[in-house]
């Protein structure tokens, strides 16, 4: 071969490879995905992967409905459970940005009617106030044929009073007590009901269309709305949460706002990280604040933030993050702050490879 042909020919090659490697590697990207979920092949529920807020990966397993056998789609919605938190913290950062509170502000201050001094708001948002179990107080003492709301377990905890489990910022210790008393600290300073709230301070603006709080009778009307379910291995089949007496406090605490309660689907959440992604909800420097740890007492770091979890990654840097976890339901919005890439994963049949499904698509960002 001449030596102008072959530099042609070598040239025309180098060329082709070129041009076809972008969508070598996002193909690659997504049979890796595939090859994570093929692993667990009755996982239901939607996975979406984001890099710079557009969706990489972005698909539906399993069933909304599996007695009329309807199909999980992308904007199917599903209980966040614990992923919640985060919309609550962000109303009292907008509330601490517009100078209506301190974080720092004693909780008595605006609940004066708690027995518990000394507890502040950020002890609050990041889990370290020490308060007990509302939900163990109620499960003993509330009438289960009734509904309670937040104004109830308030009531409660100071008619009944019991004792906190450690001196507020000793150590950290997950609270959904905690979540309710901010979402009743959100309507003493607003003067506004907490689901009118957030949603003129979030949903709204948002467009965050399918993302609500509902009740019991709202969820019932939504066709596209994913039943949660349990693996039962007696009877090798998936039966409804709601089915079992254990999963009963999801209706008789069915009032509470704060800890948990949001519904939503992923392409919404993904409207909700893009928002984090800037400065449309709050400054930077209040947003610096809700990704960073807590200090506590002898100085040492607790790292959860103002509704996230927090950690650095050796190769995706900084990472803000959390999960939820109700009957029948696995969530978790995973955000790299660093390499602006995002997973969300919402699961309605509490599969119980969900964290190992998680940690598998983790690795391929």
């Amino acid at each position: 071969m001449k030596p102008f042909v072959f530099v042609a020919v070598i040239a025309c090659i180098t060329f082709c490879c070129t041009s076809k490697k972008e969508p070598v590697s996002v193909k690659t990207f997504v049979q890796r995905i595939d090859s994570i979920m093929d692993s667990a092949p009755d996982f239901s529920g939607v996975v979406l992967v984001a890099d710079h807020g557009k969706p990489v990966y972005q698909k539906a397993f399993g069933f909304a409905n599996c007695e009329t056998h309807q199909p999980n789609d992308t904007t199917t919605i599903f209980e966040l459970a614990s992923v919640s938190k985060q919309f609550t913290a962000m109303l009292i950062a907008m509330l601490y940005q517009e100078g209506k509170l301190n974080v720092d502000d004693a909780i008595e201050k605006y609940l004066p009617e708690l027995p518990y001094p000394a507890i502040t708001i950020r002890h609050l948002l990041n889990h370290t106030s020490g308060l007990p179990d509302y939900q163990k107080l109620m499960d003993e003492k509330w009438d289960k044929s009734k509904v309670a709301n937040n104004d109830d377990v308030i009531y409660y905890l100071k008619k009944f009073h019991p004792s906190v489990l450690f001196k507020p910022g000793e150590k950290y210790e997950y609270s959904n007590t905690g979540y309710v008393l901010l979402g009743s600290i959100v309507e003493k300073v607003s003067g506004k009901d907490f689901v009118a709230y957030v949603h003129e301070k979030i949903f709204d603006p948002l467009h965050m269309t399918l993302t609500d709080i509902r009740n019991q009778s709202q969820k019932n009307a939504i066709k596209n709305f994913a039943l949660g379910y349990v693996y039962v291995k007696d009877k090798n089949r998936y039966a409804r949460a709601d089915s079992f007496p254990s999963s009963n406090y999801t209706i008789w605490l069915g009032g509470r706002k704060g800890p948990g309660r949001v519904s939503s689907t992923a392409p919404d959440l993904l409207k909700w990280d893009r928002a984090l992604s800037t400065v449309r909800l709050v400054e930077q420097k209040t947003l610096d604040q809700i990704y960073s740890p807590a200090h506590l007492n002898d100085g040492s770091v607790s790292n959860y933030g103002f509704g996230w979890m927090l950690k650095t990654d050796s190769t995706l840097g900084k990472v803000v993050y959390h999960t939820g976890d109700n009957p029948g339901y696995r969530t978790e919005i995973f955000r790299c702050l660093d390499c602006n890439k995002s997973v969300i994963i919402l699961c309605n049949n509490e599969h119980p490879d969900f964290q190992k499904i998680v940690k598998g698509i983790v690795k391929q960002l």
